[in-house]
């Protein structure tokens, strides 16, 4: 299936834009491919205060400290059974050979043996509950992957490209389409804060609330208010939702919009280019929510390009972001081009910029183009 054709809602979802281990090797060589997994270790063994004073050290400090702290914060994230079998093996280790018996009669045992027994036996234990744990997620992603739009809509005098890349196995951002009353659509770009199943698991709930509080509602701003009312009373702490939520009608240029603490989402006209910046703040941060409903009128040849925040803060092997800057140069480029020809063209860029360095957060796009 090719990109430029019919992509997939969701990149992966049919292989074809996977990255495997072994296009890694090939592309970048197995020295690349450890670099790339150690700074991944570092990134989720240290805190970002630890990563900054590492910053400061010299080679060698940085290594020994490296080591230290990585191998500190392994232990502290296992169970604490399994964390005095790793400290027993530790020592038994370190005492090598002992005599079991009397002094020169006994028998030589080497413990340095058993500990590495007990090594494996944490080993599987850990590894055990990763590949139960892989199997949930894989139905979660199932179900994900059911509850999101198979392909782009169908709309008069309307073209349309959608993208998602999860960073894992399942992603916290939404792309949805909504058929709407009087032959209308609405069309959803929402990104919940965090990632993991957790994440994933507060996106279906946005979804399905969005879903059943969308009919016979004539205000966005009240939708809104209600989408916020919910999320807060029901959601956990420290969890958000941004959200771009427009509906249009066939044949006609007139748009509606929700900015629910979102990135704004940009206007490509021939006259030049417009932001449409957030109206409220992001949904489930307060008890209430003062939303504003905005509107705007999209002549032929327009194209609007709503994404989210994996797009603009994708991050190479440098911890450099891509940036709002980069992706401004671009759309002047996307003027009488196609959504799909568009969206290739700034999945190219962002991919050129990431090199091998694996997406730290999910990314999704969503493009509209009023046709002439």
């Amino acid at each position: 299936m090719s990109l430029h054709e019919k992509p997939p809602i969701i990149a992966g979802a049919d292989g074809s834009l996977r990255r495997t281990v072994f296009e890694d090797l090939r592309r970048g060589g197995l020295s690349s491919a450890l670099r790339r997994d150690l700074r991944q270790i570092t990134r989720f063994y240290l805190d970002e205060d630890r990563q900054a004073r590492l910053a400061a050290m010299g080679r060698l400090r940085r290594a020994f400290w490296v080591v230290l702290w990585v191998l500190k914060g392994l232990l502290m994230k296992l169970s604490p059974p399994r964390r005095l079998l790793v400290l027993l093996a530790l020592l038994m280790w370190l005492l090598g050979t002992v005599e079991v018996g009397p002094a020169g009669a006994g028998v030589l045992v080497d413990l340095r043996r058993w500990s590495f027994v007990l090594l494996l036996l944490v080993l599987m234990l850990e590894l055990k509950e990763k590949l139960l744990a892989r199997d949930e997620i894989e139905v979660a992603r199932q179900v994900q992957l059911a509850l999101l739009p198979q392909e782009n809509p169908r709309l008069e005098g309307w073209s349309f490209w959608s993208y998602m890349r999860p960073a894992n196995d399942v992603g916290a951002d939404l792309v949805d389409y909504v058929d709407l009353e009087e032959g209308r659509l609405g069309v959803v770009l929402g990104d919940v804060a965090g990632k993991g199943l957790g994440a994933a698991l507060l996106t279906a709930k946005l979804q399905a609330t969005l879903r059943a509080l969308l009919p016979g509602r004539s205000s966005l701003a009240e939708l809104g208010r209600g989408l916020n009312a919910i999320l807060h009373r029901d959601g956990l702490e420290n969890r958000f939702a941004t959200l771009f939520y427009f509906e249009i009608e066939p044949g006609g240029g007139r748009m509606r919009y929700l900015n629910a603490g979102h990135n704004p989402p940009y206007v490509v006209r021939a006259s030049g280019i417009e932001a449409l910046g957030a109206s409220s703040l992001p949904l489930g941060m307060m008890p209430t929510a003062d939303c504003v409903e905005g509107s705007l009128e999209l002549r032929p040849g327009d194209m609007l390009v709503v994404y989210s925040d994996g797009l603009t803060e994708a991050r190479n092997a440098h911890d450099e972001e891509w940036g709002d800057e980069r992706l401004r140069a671009l759309l002047p480029q996307m003027r009488g081009a196609t959504p799909g020809a568009a969206g290739v063209r700034v999945l190219e860029e962002v991919n050129a910029f990431l090199g091998h360095e694996r997406p730290h957060d999910d990314l999704s796009l969503i493009l509209a183009l009023r046709q002439g």
